[in-house]
């Protein structure tokens, strides 16, 4: 790919991330601005919100770390680029399909659409299906980008050497940079995941269209519907993570990270772990086999153990006897690394089988993914952001802008989610558009979450604005 056609594609992408995240923010505030009684939200119009809320933050973040990793294979390999033209297009239609679905056809079953809810949720006729075909455009447009991302990294290597096993046997030639093992190893879990989006659509088109002559079964579905869900936000996690081992060791002014032995077991062993993470979501599905709900609970425990510990590791002994001076960039990974080590806490806590039974239903579910996603996965792609804006635009970032947008985030933020654990620990159900009197104290909690959660948005207007100031003109140059 022509490296000037690179950068305007990933600007693109990147200005319409931003945009879309805004709007998501904005959905998500209005949310708890209805729980915390500022706003009069009636159950339908709130699960609207919800559903828009969830699948924007899951696609937009996903397409990021794609966007990244795209850029920088550059680097080593030569990319085509209709992929990721083809991946936009699809994004963007499946954005307008998804939101009249929403908006306008009330579908509400929420993001993770869990089954027969979509059957069962009021609205227009037309809302499931119009939801199901966002759903797939979104599908084959990341499904595509992916197959072909893999498929160029197999044109210069074997799997054998994408995967790094030639490392662990001491051979250095060729040698695969982290980053391209990390990248492999992601688009690898995605199109797996993605795949079973694809078994789960067909099974609920075929249900759709039979009108009532097929029925699917609830767990089949349920297992399908996680291991999709759970999985991609594992993934697109991981995707920010293979950015940071490229660009952080430079930030530091270090050498670039090689793929030692221990980062390849890590990663290989993530790569396996991780698909099968999801069987904690099913614990109060008395059905599934026993041995799984055992193995969701020991998976559980051993999914973020090799890539945080290589991770942990790894950018500390970066930084140990550095004079580096901290950009916006170095100073998002950092902190990214941070919370996506405490979200990971809470959400190893809520995923022992006792502790679920008390915590699965409340509010301690949104702390810990959205400790993971908003101060962990997002943090890393705004890095990215950063730092290839410092890259392209004529001018660079102002210090003072530096420490009003990370102060704004990390205060906004870390006090957002705050409101979210001490509703888990008060026992505040999740998923509910008010609060009665036996959980008043979640309308306290979640007017605390407003205001912190307009410092965050303040915050990411100020990052907006100026990302596209400094590079917007790079997009007709």
């Amino acid at each position: 790919m022509d490296i000037t056609t690179n950068k305007k594609t990933t600007l693109l992408w990147l200005i319409t991330v931003l945009v879309v995240f805004l709007v998501a923010i904005i959905f998500g505030l209005t949310m708890r601005m209805g729980q915390a009684e500022l706003v009069n939200l009636n159950p339908v119009n709130f699960y609207v919100l919800m559903t828009s809320h969830g699948l924007l933050m899951i696609g937009v973040w996903y397409v990021a770390g794609m966007a990244g990793i795209q850029y920088l294979m550059s680097r080593y390999l030569t990319v085509p680029r209709w992929s990721s033209v083809f991946a936009y297009v699809c994004t963007i239609l499946g954005i307008v399909v998804l939101l009249t679905a929403t908006f306008f056809a009330k579908f509400h079953a929420s993001w993770y659409f869990l089954y027969p809810l979509p059957f069962l949720a009021t609205g227009m006729e037309i809302g499931p299906l119009l939801f199901f075909i966002a759903l797939t455009i979104l599908g084959v447009g990341w499904l595509v980008w992916s197959v072909v991302l893999v498929a160029t990294i197999l044109k210069k290597y074997t799997i054998v050497q994408a995967l790094g096993w030639h490392h662990l046997a001491g051979k250095t030639e060729p040698a695969v940079s982290p980053f391209i093992l990390i990248s492999f190893v992601s688009i690898i879990g995605v199109i797996c995941c993605l795949l079973a989006a694809v078994v789960l659509l067909v099974l609920y088109y075929i249900e759709m269209f039979s009108k009532g002559a097929f029925t699917n079964d609830p767990l089949l579905m349920k297992n399908l519907t996680f291991f999709f869900g759970h999985t991609i936000a594992n993934e697109m996690l991981y995707m920010g993570l293979a950015v940071l081992y490229e660009l952080f060791p430079g930030m530091v002014g270090k050498p670039a990270y090689k793929s030692t032995w221990y980062v390849v077991l890590a990663w290989n062993a993530t790569l396996l772990i991780v698909l099968f993470a999801y069987f904690h979501h099913l614990y109060m599905d008395f059905a599934q086999p026993l041995a799984l709900q055992y193995a969701g609970q020991i998976i559980t425990w051993l999914a973020p153990l090799p890539s945080v510990c290589v991770t942990i590791f790894s950018v500390l002994v970066t930084l140990y006897g550095s004079k580096m001076k901290w950009s916006l960039a170095s100073l998002l990974y950092f902190f990214g690394v941070m919370f996506w080590v405490i979200g990971g806490m809470g959400a190893l806590l809520d995923a022992v089988i006792a502790n679920n039974f008390v915590l699965h239903n409340t509010q301690w579910v949104p702390a810990h993914f959205h400790t993971y996603n908003l101060l962990g996965n997002v943090f890393f792609s705004l890095a990215f952001a950063s730092w290839f804006a410092d890259e392209i635009a004529p001018e660079k970032i102002k210090p003072g802008t530096v420490k009003i947008i990370f102060s704004l985030l990390v205060i906004g933020g870390v006090g957002f989610l705050l409101a979210f654990y001490l509703g888990g620990a008060l026992s505040v159900p999740r998923k509910v558009n008010m609060y009665n009197e036996v959980v008043s104290k979640g309308i306290s909690l979640a007017q605390m979450a407003v205001a912190f959660a307009s410092l965050y948005f303040l915050g990411m207007i100020i990052y907006t604005f100026d990302f596209i100031k400094r590079c917007v003109g790079q997009l007709f140059s």
